[in-house]
């Protein structure tokens, strides 16, 4: 059995009261903590995030990493987000779920802000036409949400100007 020395005995106590100082610090809570910016989702978890209500205009914006048009507009997108408060934008990857840290390395390299999630629902073909009837499977890809419910979609890269002019269409 292996003792402890003074020294290392007296670095463990101090450990433990700085642990239980911050844990019984009055008025803290787990809702201090920072939220996850990723997670990985199936496409019900998806279909109930789009079903949430909200009063505010909801943008989910269907990306990978390897997919250069969504890298490029994705700046717009979080400027918009980050410039209006009556927006609620959430990136969706397609990117391959078995290995998420390509996707936690691209958000802290691109230091995106937004809510990441990863699909992990491979079967692309039986998800694809409930997101829109519309949607050929191309991304990058674009999901409106009005306060009211009302969908609106967008195949395609978007610039920044037409991004600006759709949200301001979709918020009267």
């Amino acid at each position: 059995m292996r003792t402890l020395t003074p020294t290392l005995m007296k670095t463990s106590i101090t450990g433990f009261f700085f642990v239980l100082l911050f844990v019984f610090l009055p008025g803290f809570s787990n809702k201090d903590l920072p939220k996850s910016a990723f997670k990985v989702i199936s496409f019900q978890e998806f279909e109930q995030l789009a079903a949430e209500e909200s009063e505010k205009l909801r943008i989910f914006n269907f990306w990978a990493t390897w997919c250069a048009p969504c890298i490029k507009e994705m700046p717009y997108f979080e400027k918009a987000n980050q410039s209006d408060k009556e927006l609620e934008l959430y990136f969706i990857s397609i990117d391959d779920a078995r290995r998420p840290e390509r996707v936690t390395a691209f958000i802290e390299r691109k230091a995106i802000e937004s809510p990441v999630y990863l699909l992990n629902d491979v079967d692309f073909n039986s998800w694809i036409d409930k997101v829109s009837p519309d949607w050929t499977g191309a991304i990058p890809a674009t999901l409106f949400i009005q306060a009211d419910g009302s969908r609106h979609f967008h195949e395609g890269a978007m610039e920044e100007t037409e991004l600006l002019q759709r949200i301001d269409q979709l918020k009267q």
